[in-house]
């Protein structure tokens, strides 16, 4: 288990990318849990979102949501060179 987590709902729009293994691969620090629900009835059916350590992360596109959730990753591992 990474010391980064992104959390996404089984039923999210951002699954016609593949979140899992993208991010996986570049960052080892990374965990991409994949859950049925998270808890945000009918957000997923709207666009595409992660949980990236607790933090919501929302795109218009899989593809903006990806870049935006690398973005984070990116935050979250700055801080722990720190």
């Amino acid at each position: 288990m990474g010391i980064i987590v992104v959390e996404i709902c089984e039923s999210n729009l951002i699954h016609t990318v593949d979140v899992e293994g993208l991010l996986e691969s570049e960052y080892p620090e990374v965990a991409v849990i994949t859950n049925s629900c998270l808890s945000f009835c009918g957000m997923c059916a709207l666009r595409p979102y992660a949980i990236v350590n607790g933090k919501k992360i929302f795109g218009q596109t899989a593809e903006e949501c990806l870049s935006k959730i690398k973005d984070r990753i990116e935050l979250e591992l700055a801080l722990y060179k720190l």
